[in-house]
């Protein structure tokens, strides 16, 4: 039987470093930026993915790539552990991009259940970013999203801070965000929340793109996209809900290269 992803045996040298809790989630996010590569979803050195230390939901720190780095050059202990400020806490030999930080920071710190905050440029995902009419409510993945779909329009680089009030007002309690002209971006109470979250928009955005080139979709009445919502096994506020897709994500990285883990 396939045992499940030890996330929780991080090396001895990087407990030492940075304690047992903040070890595992190092090693957890690093792994998902690897994965991240091996699906196709590096942007260069560009794009995020923010997981929040644990035990620091009262300063809320959080970790971030390191900028200059190739999601397939990140490990464990080269992330960067930033405060909301954008101070770096502790030594790093890289900094961090100000475009991710910026909304990345707003989001941790505005909404208490956003552990991990995630984005991307995939072609995919921008093309229906770029999309007048957004996403469309047609597919068997999209359907899942019923509810849970935000829109913020485009403002340029997310350089400015003055942009986050407003980022928030178009987020509203939504994990799914559509970046109008730009590109995709989700959060969560985990990793693997928010992971499940983005795969999901990504394949709905990815049937659009490739249906539309057929003509005429055929439509989901809103009453099945709503069932579709409540029965999605990734959704639904469950505990732990889409950490089985992430393990398996995880053990197939392990069977190529585990350089992450350092």
């Amino acid at each position: 039987m396939q045992t499940r992803f030890q996330a929780a045996a991080p090396s001895a040298a990087l407990v030492y470093r940075f304690g047992g809790a903040e070890a595992r989630a190092r090693v957890e996010l690093a792994g998902l930026y690897r994965v991240f590569d091996m699906l196709g979803w590096a942007e260069m050195i560009f794009n995020h993915i923010s997981l929040r230390v644990p035990g620091t939901e009262g300063e809320k720190q959080f970790l971030i790539n390191p900028f200059g780095l190739h999601y397939s050059e990140v490990c464990a202990s080269n992330l960067v552990k930033v405060d909301l400020q954008g101070n770096i806490i502790g030594a790093s030999d890289w900094p961090i991009n100000p475009a991710g930080f910026v909304p990345h920071s707003r989001i941790h710190g505005a909404i208490d259940s956003a552990h991990c905050v995630m984005h991307t440029h995939t072609t995919a995902g921008l093309a229906v970013a770029c999309s007048q009419s957004g996403l469309s409510m047609n597919n068997f993945y999209s359907a899942q999203l019923h509810g849970r779909v935000a829109y913020h329009d485009f403002e340029g680089i997310t350089l400015h801070s003055d942009e986050g009030p407003r980022l928030l007002k178009s987020i509203g309690s939504k994990p799914a965000v559509i970046l109008r002209n730009h590109g995709l971006l989700t959060w969560g109470h985990s990793l693997a929340s928010a992971f499940v979250m983005l795969w999901t928009l990504q394949r709905a955005c990815e049937i659009q793109v490739a249906t539309a080139a057929l003509g005429p979709s055929i439509p989901i009445s809103e009453a099945v996209q709503i069932k579709c919502a409540a029965d999605s096994l990734q959704f639904g506020g469950k505990e732990g809900a889409g950490q089985d897709v992430l393990d398996a994500l995880l053990r197939r990285l392990d069977r190529i290269d585990t350089g992450y883990r350092n």
